[in-house]
């Protein structure tokens, strides 16, 4: 069981490390491993769980093409987090399973059921520690997120703001130091801030929420999630057409982590950065060579 620990942490570790390939190869061996204890073991099924939770988050990664695999992993990692009946693990599944409903564009499902999940294991997460707590975080944060992609109606954007309040109560009771790879903390909630009014089409406003997080808060997170909110801000610069910003951002995001920058979304809107800039200067294009466009 302890190797069989080891690896399952050396995968969440490349995976913070945005090492994706390096824990997609582990992985599939990995859950063949932890299903042959499972039964046998309750660790074992939270380590199943893991691991799933693991392969569906990595699979998110890559959108419509893996949407089917993503969502039937979060799926198993449910499945396996009500076996083995621990609060923390149902809730950072639950977060995944969230995130596939959202990714079959049901994002108002996702949204009430990360917040029902948050609110009937609140209690039980709470008395978890700071596992716990980041565990419920994560699921307001997914609930915010689930909110802003279903209109851009008033109704939506109190409600966006609510989840987004709610996870920074919990926040501020567990502290800036988050458990289980989640880099949660009021600084991931900030992000998530900037996230949220971006998707509400407000670029503008997410702009100016990136510009209020400090360098150091941000850096004192993990390399998947800096990286992941330099491609957001990148997003927003684009739209408020600061298009060297967002350029710059790209360029730093992909300084951190080469892999999250390859992503077909990713890459999608460094080929609208390049038609959108009338001469592109060789900073761009390098990018573009690199993701793989013909520039």
């Amino acid at each position: 069981m302890r190797h069989l620990r080891r690896r399952v942490e050396y995968c969440c570790q490349a995976w913070a490390s945005t090492h994706y390939a390096a824990a997609a190869r582990d992985l599939p061996g990995v859950i063949a491993d932890a299903h042959a204890t499972a039964a046998d073991s309750p660790e074992g099924g939270l380590l199943l769980s893991r691991a799933y939770q693991l392969a569906a988050s990595l699979l998110f990664k890559y959108g419509t093409l893996a949407r089917v695999p993503a969502v039937l992993a979060a799926d198993r990692a449910l499945t396996a987090a009500n076996a083995s009946g621990d609060p923390v693990a149902i809730g950072a599944a639950a977060r995944r399973v969230a995130r596939g409903l959202m990714h079959q564009q049901r994002h108002t499902a996702a949204a009430e059921y990360a917040t029902s999940t948050a609110t009937e294991l609140r209690d039980d997460l709470e008395r978890s520690g700071v596992a716990g707590l980041s565990t419920l975080g994560m699921l307001y944060l997914v609930a915010a997120v689930g909110t802003s992609n279903e209109d851009r109606s008033p109704r939506c954007v109190a409600v966006a703001e609510e989840r987004l309040a709610e996870a920074a109560e919990v926040a501020d009771q567990q502290g800036e130091k988050g458990a289980d790879f989640t880099s949660f903390g009021p600084t991931n909630v900030a992000l998530h801030e900037v996230d949220v009014l971006l998707r509400l089409d407000d670029a503008w406003s997410a702009v100016e929420a990136a510009q209020r997080i400090t360098p150091q808060a941000v850096g004192a997170l993990g390399r998947e999630r800096r990286a992941r909110h330099l491609v957001t801000t990148a997003r927003a610069r684009a739209m408020t057409r600061s298009r060297d910003n967002a350029v710059r951002d790209l360029l730093e995001a992909e300084r951190l982590a080469p892999e999250e920058v390859r992503r077909p979304a990713v890459t999608k809107l460094v080929g609208e950065l390049v038609e959108l800039i009338p001469s592109p200067g060789p900073e761009l294009t390098g990018l573009a060579r690199r993701c793989g466009l013909p520039v």
